[in-house]
């Protein structure tokens, strides 16, 4: 089977390898021509995955109509606000047998949509059961390295997921399967913007007692979300939901904890995304939580108080006395 991988960052080149080494022919677009001839000729990501080679059949190109053309599965590897745009260039293309696998995180700023959602909206021919997301905690970083990793491919057809599985199982990078998919991409969209929390907390010098609260609360409001947009709240238990959660709030490559400290330690958002060569999807995606959170009265304290520190230019040491100076409640009222 022919996979088209669209999206050459440091995720959708870390999967393009992988399923190239499994022995699958596979096609990776990269967005910028130049960007795609350089690859190419150098058989390498040298800005985004700098030491991993590329497999010989591993494919490059420019060209999203050749890539995607006689493809089994797609991958849509690119940042969460840049999917509408990259889905409408396919409009023109037969993909009604094709299985759509999303694997960017977030939730669309203009309509507050869930990923998935959106590859429907944009390609009304595609079935529901077609489509399918592939989440969980799983660095680029290591994933290349070849270091055990563990994921989730999420549809509402369970036999999608599984064919997702079969694509994607290896010995090192282990796939379970599940058909919330609602759940699925709303934990892991949410879990970036608590991880900006988590760095926010390391960049003014707190300790672990307070990191440990932030995660725990903070998968308290992405329990809620799920909740109010019809998921499963089990699903934020899993490799989605707390999973991701820990990775992306306690490692050194979480782009999203980055932000928070820089926040932290009194940098400006826009002069920290501005000196950023990969996308930190939590700060778009706290903008549509809030306005999601609101629509649906759901309570998402922590999210709120990023959004406040990131958009409002409240001070941090004032949003988190604000946070613990809050009305106390019981632990599992909502």
């Amino acid at each position: 089977m022919k996979i088209a991988v669209l999206g050459a960052g440091s995720w959708g080149t870390t999967l393009a390898v992988l399923l190239a080494e499994k022995g699958f022919s596979v096609d990776l677009w990269a967005h910028r021509k130049e960007f795609a001839l350089e690859l190419d000729r150098f058989r390498k990501n040298f800005r985004y995955l700098p030491g991993v080679l590329f497999p010989d059949t591993l494919h490059i190109t420019g060209d999203i109509s050749s890539a995607v053309e006689d493809a089994g599965m797609i991958i849509t590897a690119v940042p969460s606000q840049a999917l509408r745009e990259t889905l409408s260039l396919l409009r023109a293309s037969s993909l009604e047998e094709t299985i759509i696998v999303n694997v960017a995180k977030g939730i669309e700023l203009d309509t507050g949509r869930r990923l998935s959602e959106v590859v429907l909206d944009v390609l009304p021919a595609i079935l529901p059961e077609k489509v399918a997301v592939l989440y969980g905690p799983s660095h680029a970083e290591e994933v290349s390295e070849r270091q055990p990793t563990t994921v989730v491919a999420a549809s509402s057809s369970l036999e999608t997921a599984k064919k997702v599985q079969d694509v994607f199982h290896t010995s090192a990078f282990r796939v379970y399967v599940n058909t919330d998919i609602v759940g699925v991409e709303v934990a892991g969209s949410v879990k970036n913007i608590i991880a900006i929390a988590a760095g926010i907390s390391d960049g003014l010098g707190f300790g672990d007692n307070a990191k440990a609260a932030i995660i725990t609360r903070g998968l308290a409001e992405m329990s809620r979300l799920v909740v109010g947009l019809g998921g499963d709240p089990m699903t934020v238990s899993g490799l989605s939901g707390i999973g991701d959660l820990v990775v992306t709030c306690l490692s050194r490559h979480s782009r999203n904890r980055y932000v928070g400290e820089q926040i932290g330690k009194g940098r400006s958002l826009d002069d920290v995304v501005t000196h950023m060569k990969m996308v930190a999807e939590g700060v778009p995606t706290t903008k549509a939580v809030v306005a999601l959170s609101k629509k649906l009265g759901v309570d998402m304290p922590i999210t709120v108080a990023v959004y406040e520190m990131l958009f409002e230019g409240k001070p941090a040491e004032k949003a988190i006395l604000d946070l613990m100076t809050r009305e106390p409640k019981k632990e599992l009222e909502e």
